[in-house]
């Protein structure tokens, strides 16, 4: 397994069905660790909400964009 350490990553996310899978990307991102921040459009919270990452993968770093 390759490790990320130190390795800094920005996730976006847009209103696909994928966005779905996003906490489980982020926490095996993490798990190698990368330090993760994700970016996510307004369509995007039709398949995942800002607090539903925050608390399942304790991302502080959640940024909506317009």
């Amino acid at each position: 397994m390759m490790s990320l350490a130190g390795k800094k990553i920005v996730l976006g996310v847009s209103g696909g069905i994928a966005a779905y899978k996003t906490p489980e990307l982020v926490r095996r991102l993490r798990e190698r660790g990368a330090d993760v921040r994700v970016a996510m459009t307004e369509a995007a919270k039709a398949f995942i909400t800002p607090p539903e990452l925050t608390g399942s993968v304790g991302l502080s770093g959640v940024r909506q964009s317009a």
